[in-house]
């Protein structure tokens, strides 16, 4: 297959000095791509900002901005099989980025603060037999908020945990995490490695991919047999 990943946070810039980001590490991303790799996969992963050595056999693009990471999706996703999309993609933007850096002499600014595009959104309305999966990293109401996402991006697959954890989320070397499917299938995973995790999540899609696979087949030999 091929497989396109996101990975790691976005920025979106204040000023030259500052900017609003989030936690995210990229190691989840990171694990999924060499996963896929691993398993004779073509990758590529779309990445923000981060401190990780690039996976061997995957081609990386660099991003800064949640607008960069749009365009960069959109330009593979019409190569793709499949989208991971593990980053955590920045929910605002400032409207006004400043030219200068800001002084506090200044006063106290106010930023106004726009949203940023929908990536997984956007990806799962124009998925055209592609499969779209998606990260739910929440605090509270996992599986409901989980739930409501997969629906309303229209995904394949949710993978959904409980970021308020001290041993699972962001800056950690494990997840415990539940897969919600589309067929509305919940497999609840125990605590284990991002790279144990991203392995059953890769595995997941494959499933998913010959099942498709399989029905479509079984529908043209269908189709050939009542034209006959």
């Amino acid at each position: 297959m091929r497989i396109l990943i996101t990975a790691g946070p976005t920025r979106e810039p204040i000023d030259p000095v500052r900017y609003i980001s989030n936690r995210s590490s990229g190691r989840m991303g990171y694990a999924l791509a060499s996963a896929a790799a691993s398993r004779g996969h073509r990758v590529v992963l779309i990445s923000g900002p981060v401190a990780l050595a690039e996976p061997p056999g995957v081609r990386v693009v660099q991003v800064t901005t949640a607008r960069e990471m749009q365009a960069a999706v959109r330009l593979w996703f019409d190569r793709s099989d499949a989208l991971i999309m593990a980053a955590a993609v920045a929910d605002w933007r400032v409207r006004a980025v400043s030219r200068q850096k800001l002084k506090k002499r200044s006063g106290t600014p106010v930023l106004r603060l726009v949203r940023n595009p929908d990536i997984l959104k956007g990806a799962g309305r124009c998925k055209a037999g592609r499969l779209v999966v998606g990260f739910a990293a929440e605090t509270s109401r996992v599986i409901a908020e989980a739930r409501r996402k997969l629906a309303d991006k229209r995904l394949d697959l949710m993978v959904a945990n409980d970021v308020s954890r001290a041993d699972s989320g962001f800056d950690v070397d494990t997840n415990q995490a539940t897969l919600l499917g589309i067929d509305g299938s919940i497999e609840r995973l125990p605590l284990m490695t991002k790279r144990a995790l991203a392995k059953r999540i890769v595995e997941r899609v494959e499933q998913l991919r010959q099942s498709r696979q399989s029905r479509r087949g079984a529908l043209t030999a269908r189709c050939r047999r009542q034209s006959r």
